[in-house]
């Protein structure tokens, strides 16, 4: 830089001097001291022109202050006073009330002794003398950093900064246990709606096996999407109907039972089921466990034979060569598919046909036809697992050997109508009502069977488990976890334990 002074540059410079504390508000200069420049451009030409001659300054002398029509050579010039140890430069701008702050007492107290006056300063450009007026110090102050060699925030500010941080903690916490109270609620449903959690829908490519899926005579979209999802095609049981509402689409569906694969996509399914080579004609699929009014219901909604005709003709049991009271228990349970044509007689002698081969295959005798399909039956209703079926065969065996009664829940539920209640356990009612087929009441067999019951159960019954249980109860409904026990007392407690687990789950059917 020359010694010609930028006016923007100078102009710049008056502004931050005006910045400055008021010289006029300072403590007193030492008697000898030189007073402040009152510019950039008067301290350089003081510098310039070297020291002047002492003089003894007066006590109230002040520095020109910013703006004074007085230049710099006017006023009376003292010589500098060197820096030194514990020598305070003149013109520290510090107001003569206030107390030193802490850069500025960190900066006197500095042991560091200054540069000699005469001696330029590292880094001084255009000759400028090594003494720095107290203006030029102060600017310095103020754009350059220093460490602080105190502690800048007193002990009170660093409490209040630990229990705003403590609050801070304590309302995450909040928040956080909040929020795991909503996803513990409502987790599901978020996930459902936000597209979270495994696909509703198979994968196209994942079709394999094969699946059977009964559609019945008024059966419309929803009815049709839980049929798909209980025969293991469709991942969800609302993924299909879903698919129609967003499509928009309402296809007609026809009675009747469709050959499908299991792990099909929503919309691979609805092609299949529109297809009429997937459709087995006048075909019917019969569960498991149903009475005989529930078996020709079921029928009538598959096949094209009237529900009236199929009453009149399960009235007879003779007209089939069943010498009992009613064909319960003889309407076999399968896949069938009739005829184009076929009466409702044709339809019941299919299904006790079929029972009569499950009979010959289990070795069953033709006298003793009756009583398997009864044990049997109550083996149907009463196991949740097959593995089961053989040991509660063997209960019903042993209890009928020592001249105990059954006091079977099934038989109860049967007589008194509520089999299909959709509940485990008997009414106070249904376990005591005086009927030919409650066995809390009567001693032995009920009347005849009450379900129909698969091959399973008809060759659990003709060959029951050896073990000495008496007593048996399904403890987890869901699992199907079954105990099984000989005394009394064993059987207490596990009823206690399936007590305990109805009271845990409530909605579970018990």
């Amino acid at each position: 830089m020359t010694d010609r002074e930028d006016p923007a540059a100078s102009d710049a410079a008056h502004d931050l001097f005006r910045a400055l504390p008021d010289p006029q508000v300072e403590a007193p200069r030492p008697v000898g001291a030189a007073p402040a420049p009152g510019s950039r451009r008067a301290a350089r030409a003081a510098a310039q022109q070297g020291p002047a001659p002492q003089e003894a300054a007066p006590q109230n002398a002040v520095a020109p202050q910013d703006g004074d029509a007085r230049s710099a050579a006017d006023a009376p010039e003292v010589p500098p006073v060197p820096a030194g140890p514990g020598v305070e430069q003149v013109g520290a701008s510090r107001p003569a009330a206030a107390e030193p702050t802490t850069r500025d007492t960190a900066r006197a107290e500095d042991p560091s002794p200054a540069a000699p006056l005469d001696e330029p300063t590292a880094g001084a450009s255009g000759g400028g003398s090594a003494t720095e007026d107290p203006s030029h110090a102060t600017l310095e102050a103020l754009f350059r950093h220093e460490p602080d060699h105190a502690p800048t925030k007193p002990r009170s500010r660093r409490r209040g900064c630990l229990v705003a941080l403590i609050i801070v903690f304590v309302l995450v916490g909040g928040a956080a246990a909040g929020g795991l109270w909503v996803w513990n609620q409502f987790g599901s449903t978020i996930a459902e709606n936000m597209g979270w959690g495994p696909p509703k829908d198979y994968a196209a490519g994942q079709a394999t096996g094969e699946a059977l899926v009964t559609i019945a005579k008024g059966d419309a979209g929803q009815e049709v999407s839980t049929a798909l999802y209980d025969a293991g095609v469709t991942r969800t049981k609302s993924v299909f109907y879903d698919m129609l509402v967003t499509q928009g689409v309402n296809p007609t569906f026809y009675p009747g039972v469709y050959k499908l694969q299991t792990r099909m996509t929503a919309a691979a399914a609805l092609k299949a089921l529109q297809d009429p080579k997937t459709k087995m004609e006048n075909s019917a699929i019969i569960p498991e466990g149903l009475t005989v009014d529930q078996t020709i219901e079921k029928i009538s909604k598959s096949v094209d034979v009237p529900l009236a005709d199929l009453q009149a003709a399960v009235k007879t049991p003779a007209d089939y060569g069943v010498n009992a009271p009613s064909l319960e228990g003889w309407l076999f349970p399968a896949l069938y598919e009739f005829a184009p044509k076929a009466t409702a007689k044709d339809v019941i002698t299919t299904l006790v046909k079929r029972t009569r081969d499950s009979l010959a295959a289990a070795e069953v005798p033709a006298a003793e036809e009756e009583r398997v399909l009864t044990i049997a039956s109550i083996v149907q209703r009463e196991a949740r697992a097959e593995a089961d079926f053989y040991k509660v065969s063997r209960v019903i065996q042993n209890r009928l050997d020592k001249g105990m009664k059954l006091q079977m829940d099934s038989t109860a539920q049967y007589g008194y109508g509520e089999l299909h209640a959709g509940s485990a356990s008997t009414s106070d009612a249904a376990q005591n009502d005086d009927n030919a087929w409650n066995t809390y009441v009567i001693d032995g067999l009920p009347k005849t069977p009450i379900a129909n019951p698969g091959d399973k159960a008809i060759d659990a019954a003709m060959h029951p488990a050896d073990g000495p249980w008496l007593y048996f109860v399904t403890v987890n409904l869901d699992t199907g976890e079954t105990v099984f026990s000989s005394t009394y007392e064993e059987h207490e407690a596990a009823v206690k334990q399936w007590q305990d687990w109805c009271k845990a789950n409530p909605d579970s059917g018990c």
